[in-house]
């Protein structure tokens, strides 16, 4: 009878075991036999670009020479161009390095378009070790996307997956070349969707936890049916290196963008022209909504498409031709992907009423242009800064004790200013050792403000003046 119990015992243990076995290998995916079809479509792609240094050598400071023989000598010759000197250097070069993958089989390939920025030279290397130089037919810096062409055929290329069907928690795997590392493969789940970033907000991006770092710029995201699903585009990160949260363009935008490219040779979005927010549940009850949800419109600009068809600061945007808008995140893209030209209907909640208005889309400006559009009250917005900037007034030079320059900060959203401390209400005197003379030549200023290099802004608070560093971060990984 112990022998019988102990043999039942063992019987069940070891069915249990197998039982385990089999769940754990239904819940983790084996990712091998995709990476064998699919590796091949993916590519390495490294870049040249050519610097002139004939302006990166310093010139000696008037009247300040230097004795021979002294120990700072060989220092000083080699940071300043000294008399008698050669007055230019050979160019140098800078190189970068992403992941991109095969389109069609007749060499069309995508990657990203901060990959392939500024390159004079872009070289696309297989996993076989065959290497191509590429051109670039079209490249979108707002969606971050750009279309190459190699001279082949017969190329082994992707299969396309369709984004709009995605769910959070799916398996998604991705290759790429981190850090130069060819045809890495590391997997990770969709962790939300539709996400907006400060610098993208015509990109419903696609939030994973798959680990990405610098390299996997460009590279395919595959869903479990080795099918293409977004290109892997940016990481969020205090530290440079992954920190789970990395961001995809989906494929049906890659391919909106694609498709117009091939057809026009660049790329056209639609333009309502307001500055929007989130409802928070306060501001929901007090425009007659029973729960959080929509665009409120904070802002109209100038002759723009809402403001030509009677949109007013207050309304909150409901749907935006027939698609709903949950929140202020959702509208851009919406907006971005309508055709131009085209009068589409727009349900708003205006003074506890819903209320349909018809607007006739035009196309979205070029940067510069939209940020400088200005009403009567002389409020200029600077998209990069992410910052509204007005002239000050009479009273308010009085009251702070100026007597010429500055601009005053009416508004400041996410993004560079708010984070180095720019507040609603200072006065920005000076910006990158430059004064502040007016409103326009401030957004001239900031537009030729350096990537990745802290700048001092001088700002006036109150009675109170203090420096701040400001800091514009590059999309580049």
């Amino acid at each position: 009878m112990k022998s019988y119990k102990v043999w039942s015992g063992l019987s069940l243990l070891f069915i249990w075991s197998l039982l385990s076995a089999n769940i754990h290998s239904a819940t983790l995916p084996d990712f091998s036999e995709l990476v064998a079809e699919h590796g091949a479509a993916v590519v390495n792609i490294s870049t040249t670009i050519k610097k002139d240094n004939k302006s990166a050598m310093m010139q000696m400071p008037p009247g300040m020479q230097m004795p021979e023989g002294t120990p700072f000598d060989e220092l000083f010759k080699h940071f300043f161009k000294q008399p008698g000197q050669g007055q230019r250097q050979p160019p140098t070069e800078a190189h970068s390095l992403g992941s991109g993958f095969v389109l069609s089989s007749d060499g069309y390939i995508l990657t990203n378009h901060h990959v392939i920025k500024d390159a004079d030279e872009i070289i696309v290397r297989f996993s076989d070790r065959n290497e191509f130089e590429a051109k670039v037919l079209g490249s979108d810096e707002r969606s971050d996307v750009a279309l190459l062409k190699v001279e082949a055929t017969g190329l082994k290329s992707v299969k396309l997956g369709d984004s709009t069907k995605l769910k959070v928690g799916e398996w998604v795997l991705a290759i790429g070349s981190p850090f130069g590392f060819d045809h890495s493969a590391t997997a990770g789940i969709i962790s939300a969707l539709g996400r907006s970033l400060p610098s993208d907000s015509y990109v419903p991006f696609i939030q994973t936890d798959v680990a990405i770092n610098p390299g996997n710029s460009g590279g395919p995201l595959f869903n479990l049916e080795g099918e293409v699903i977004g290109i892997n585009s940016q990481i969020y990160s205090r530290t440079g290196g992954f920190m789970g949260v990395s961001f995809a363009i989906p494929m049906d935008v890659v391919m909106n963008v694609v498709a117009q490219i091939k057809s026009q040779g660049y790329v056209s979005r639609g333009w309502l022209g307001v500055v929007i927010q989130d409802v928070t549940r306060e501001l929901a009850e007090s425009f007659g909504l029973k729960k959080p949800h929509g665009a409120l419109i904070s802002k109209v600009m100038p002759d723009s498409p809402a403001s030509k068809a009677g949109f007013e600061a207050g309304d909150v945007i409901l749907k935006f031709n027939g698609k709903k808008v949950s929140t202020s995140s959702e509208l851009p893209p919406i907006v971005g992907r309508t055709e131009i030209g085209k009068s589409v209907p727009v349900v708003v909640m205006r003074s506890n009423k819903r209320k349909t208005i018809y607007v006739q889309v035009e196309q979205l400006p070029e940067s510069e242009d939209l940020a400088q559009k200005t009403d009567n009250s002389g409020r200029l917005v600077d998209e990069r800064l992410a910052i509204e900037i007005a002239e000050l007034d009479e009273k308010q030079r009085e009251g702070m004790d100026i007597d010429k320059g500055g601009v005053v900060v009416v508004n400041v959203e996410q993004g560079a200013a708010a984070d180095s401390g720019i507040r609603r209400g200072d006065v920005i005197m000076t910006i990158n050792n430059q004064k502040v003379t007016g409103a326009k030549q401030f957004l001239d200023l900031a537009k030729d403000l350096p990537e990745n290099k802290a700048v001092p802004v001088l700002v006036q608070r109150g009675q109170a003046a203090i420096f701040l560093a400001l800091r514009i971060e590059s999309d580049d990984k």
